[in-house]
């Protein structure tokens, strides 16, 4: 077979796992097809490096396999072993090693064509979006694993020397493009990873998930510009399929990223540029007082509610309580009573995280309902047991004044009882008082979800 006809047969290989990929993302719309979308994405991904092994112009076979084997394996194990918990820290992690094989590419290809004024200003750019990214995605790793503290840590006149590392870097790139010297690529590099991390250190550990999908946008067009400086190569074929792949994880994350800032009501800008969770609240002390509740009083409103709905958050991942709270909602409704869950889109640490966790327990898709189609429900309903949550049923974000204002939440304090379980007295993730506990319908039922859930399952059970 001709050369020519290898080419041929490479790119009819790189459409199919196109048009496998977009079956993919659209497969993972929904949570019921999620899985699914997964596989077809694995399969294109698959096609496409076994293509790239056959374009006659690919050479060191031995060291690519090697990083294919190592690479493999290691996803493999690291998502066999993963805690749903720690999620979106490996998120964070593969993206920023996304975000370096981006960058990795751009500094070869400047390394090769600095004189070719196109492919060198190609390579520029994605060599500046993949620098930030993985500086960006290493600061939420860390955040997110504790590594770094949760709140955002503001240096001073942090704007001014933002923007001033950011356009020294890119002078400095443009000089070294312009020069046609190589000497000035590795301040490049340097700065634009600087700004990376000043960029998203002032970012507090609750807006996160949402830096980690911003970056995984921008890596995709990390890879997508990387793509167009190969087109002109000998791996031209690679390039066209990294263009294609670069513009579906571009444009992906983007629209992941503005949905997660909507349901925040906060604009991108804000979430990169504010440092949310910085300033203190306005209002003073939040009036009334706690109430605790025991286990069985808890099975006593359950058993005898005209319906239920629970609410989990972030907290009944980390006690991994969604089997308890499926045999509780089992329980209910073989006693008559109705459940429902209200799952708020940024409820946990990324997009998804309730529905995938109470799948993984067999709670049905049709008794999973989002904020807008459940709010209006709360007012109508006897008890509301909130798992784990916090930021995202606090009555605050009503409240002119608090820093989660305007923040669309779940409205669980217009039930007639609210039960929320929490392991203490904590604030939530954006280190804001919830004003919920406080209202006279609610009561706090202290401990580990896992256990605390238990106890109620056993005391529901005995009740006629």
């Amino acid at each position: 077979m001709t050369a020519f006809a290898v080419g041929d047969a490479i790119d009819a290989v790189y459409v199919v796992a196109v048009l496998v990929f977009i079956l993919g993302l659209q497969a993972m719309s929904a949570p019921s097809t999620a899985r699914r979308g997964i596989v077809y994405a694995g399969v294109a991904m698959l096609l496409a490096v076994i293509a790239t092994f056959f374009s006659p112009h690919l050479t060191n076979f031995a060291l690519i396999a090697v990083g294919v084997i190592v690479g493999g394996l290691g996803g493999w194990y690291w998502a066999r072993v993963v805690k749903m918990t720690a999620m979106p820290q490996m998120v964070a992690v593969f993206n920023g090693m996304g975000a370096g094989a981006a960058a990795a590419i751009a500094a070869v290809e400047l390394l090769g064509h600095l004189p070719d004024r196109a492919t060198a200003g190609l390579s520029l750019a994605g060599g500046v979006i993949g620098s930030i990214s993985i500086a960006a995605s290493l600061v939420a790793f860390s955040k997110l694993q504790g590594w770094l503290p949760s709140r955002p840590i503001v240096l001073p006149a942090r704007q001014v020397v933002n923007s001033a590392v950011l356009v020294v870097g890119v002078g400095v790139g443009l000089y070294a493009v312009v020069a046609v010297s190589t000497a000035w690529l590795l301040p490049f590099f340097v700065l634009l990873l600087l700004y990376g991390l000043l960029l998203a250190l002032p970012i507090g550990g609750a807006d996160m998930p949402v830096v980690i999908s911003l970056t995984n946008a921008l890596t995709g067009v990390a890879v997508g510009l990387d793509g167009f400086a190969l087109v002109n190569g000998p791996l031209g074929d690679a390039g066209y399929a990294m263009v294609i792949a670069g513009v579906l994880v571009g444009s992906a994350g983007s629209l992941l990223t503005v949905l997660m800032a909507k349901a925040m009501n906060r604009s991108i800008s804000n979430v990169f540029f504010g440092a949310f969770g910085s300033a203190p609240e306005t209002g003073g002390p939040v009036a009334g007082q706690l109430k605790e509740i025991g286990a069985s009083d808890v099975a006593a409103l359950l058993a005898y509610a005209n319906q239920v709905i629970i609410a989990p958050g972030y907290g009944m991942a980390v006690a991994q309580a969604q089997q308890k709270v499926k045999e509780l909602a089992d329980l209910l409704e073989a006693k008559g009573v109705p459940v429902k869950f209200a799952i708020h889109p940024v409820a946990g640490r990324m997009p998804g995280h309730m529905n995938v966790l109470l799948a993984e327990v067999g709670v049905s898709y049709d008794k999973l309902f989002d904020r807008d189609e459940i709010n209006a429900e709360f007012a109508n309903t006897d008890v509301v047991l909130v798992i784990g949550a916090n930021d995202v049923v606090n009555p605050a974000a009503h409240r002119q004044g608090s820093a989660l204002f305007g923040m669309p939440i779940l409205d669980v304090e217009g039930a007639k009882n609210v039960i929320v379980n929490k392991r203490g007295q904590g604030k939530g993730f954006a280190g804001i008082e919830n004003e919920l506990f406080y209202r006279d319908n609610c009561h706090l039922l202290y401990g580990d979800a896992q256990k605390a859930i238990g106890d109620v399952v056993s005391e529901l059970k005995k009740t006629s």
